[in-house]
């Protein structure tokens, strides 16, 4: 009797251990089933935003945006003639006929990071050197709510109609420090804003009482209406006693406003600005046409990039 009720009990216990662990087994499979679920259906956090800006430069103003490792941005800037005033109207096609400037430059990706850049403008027959280093990224959770990019760059003046004002070779030199701070506040909108410096060694116009050393604030924006169209615009202010009160020559702050097209590898541009200059060193320093005198042009920007990263190639 006792071995009958020994074996019952033991049975008893047996079934009863099997469904406890059936029970956990189940418990743990639902468990681990809903972590993964939870994981995959939780956005990632911290990660970098991409495309802030869609090209290097703007109209007037470059962005953070740099080029990536081993590639090379081939970028053809131009500016036509005053549409109005007494330079232009229809005995120059409205600007056609003349070119205020043509910039031909390339950056290249040292690292994703890091661009080195290189170019000339017919403005002064300018040649620039610099460095463009992208020191922080905006994150997708905010914890870093900007981009920022450093920029520094010096340009040569190696031919000049008035040589004789570079009795010492150092006056052909200038010199750029710049920071901008961007931030992408959706699919469609970014703007940034920018400190630059600008050293000139003989700043031009040569007039007395120009200044060497000028400080000036840009802000720039693009708004996305379409998958590849934007509206994009560019104003820069400097700020010098010498350009405020001068009457002959009169000085203005640079103003452009623009149509931003996405075309695969290349990002056209077409812009109206009443900046005559390209480069930096030229269009915040000596800016002297006015929107409201009809003293605008027509220009264009094109960037292309061509990749030497065997890396990316190989993905394709």
């Amino acid at each position: 009797m006792k071995k009958s009720l020994f074996l019952i009990l033991l049975l008893l216990t047996g079934g009863l251990l099997k469904a406890q662990t059936k029970t956990d087994l189940t418990a743990a499979a639902a468990s681990s089933t809903d972590s993964l679920m939870k994981t995959l259906s939780t956005p990632t956090k911290g990660e970098p935003v991409i495309a802030t800006f869609k090209a290097t430069r703007l109209i007037l103003s470059q962005t953070t945006e740099t080029v990536k490792k081993k590639e090379l941005n081939f970028l053809v800037i131009h500016r036509f003639g005053d549409i109005g005033g007494a330079a232009g109207g229809g005995k120059t096609l409205w600007g056609l006929d003349n070119s205020s400037d043509i910039y031909i430059g390339f950056e290249y990706g040292l690292t994703d990071n890091l661009n080195i850049d290189f170019g000339r403008s017919k403005a002064e027959q300018l040649i620039e050197l610099g460095l463009k280093y992208n020191i922080l990224h905006q994150k997708t959770d905010n914890s870093i709510p900007v981009a920022v990019t450093l920029i520094g760059k010096t340009a040569l003046k190696p031919y000049h109609v008035n040589t004789n004002v570079f009795d010492d070779y150092s006056n052909r030199f200038n010199y750029l420090a710049q920071a901008i701070i961007a931030r992408k506040f959706s699919p469609a909108l970014s703007l940034q804003v920018s400190p630059i410096f600008v050293r000139t060694n003989l700043p031009y116009p040569f007039i007395t009482g120009n200044e060497q050393n000028i400080f000036a604030l840009s802000a720039a924006g693009r708004l996305k209406f379409s998958k590849r169209l934007g509206l994009v615009l560019d104003y820069v202010h400097p700020f010098s006693n010498f350009r405020d009160n001068s009457i002959d020559p009169k000085f203005y702050d640079g103003l452009g406003v623009g149509i931003e097209i996405e075309t695969g590898g290349h990002v056209f541009t077409i812009n109206f600005t009443n900046a005559e200059a390209i480069s930096e060193f030229n269009y915040v320093t000596n800016t002297q046409s006015s929107w409201s005198k009809g003293q605008f042009r027509l220009g264009f920007t094109i960037s292309r990039i061509f990749d030497f990263n065997k890396k990316h190639k190989s993905n394709y």
